[in-house]
């Protein structure tokens, strides 16, 4: 089951997608999908993706597609699953020039950019823990 953009009608595979879809949009571009998150959702700037989901799919039309995005839909316990390419480089840039850009893009931009090194950072922190415990109980299960 997806829903469509209570804006765009632009297609989501799920309230997280639809979230991120309102979100996005409204920060890069403002207009429409901002003026609707405003009066539908004061707060939404301090919501997570699951919260802003869970709001913005009580206005949003649910619909049934027949195939979802090459199965991104299938989540489990709130995980995000699906495959993302390895990033070239340092996996922030496009090649697009950052003098394309006004000032107040260039910056959001960076924010997105800080904001990801801080998830891999976690992310990886958090890989490296699991491996540790898993290593740690399977020499216990050994002795």
């Amino acid at each position: 089951m997806g829903f469509r953009c209570p804006v765009c009608s632009d297609p989501q595979a799920d309230a997280v997608h639809l979230a991120n879809h309102l979100a996005f949009t409204a920060m890069v571009r403002g207009g429409d999908h901002e003026e609707w998150l405003d009066e539908h959702v004061p707060d939404w700037g301090q919501l997570d993706d699951e919260g802003l989901g869970e709001v913005a799919a009580e206005y949003a039309q649910s619909v049934e597609f027949p195939q979802m995005f090459e199965d991104t839909t299938g989540r489990s316990q709130g995980a995000h699953r699906h495959q993302h390419s390895p990033p070239v480089g340092d996996g922030m840039h496009s090649g697009v020039q950052a003098e394309q850009f006004d000032a107040e893009t260039r910056e959001i931009l960076e924010r997105a950019r800080q904001l990801t090194r801080e998830r891999r950072t976690t992310r990886g922190a958090t890989d490296e823990s699991a491996e540790e415990t898993q290593a740690e109980h399977s020499g216990a299960e050994d002795a």
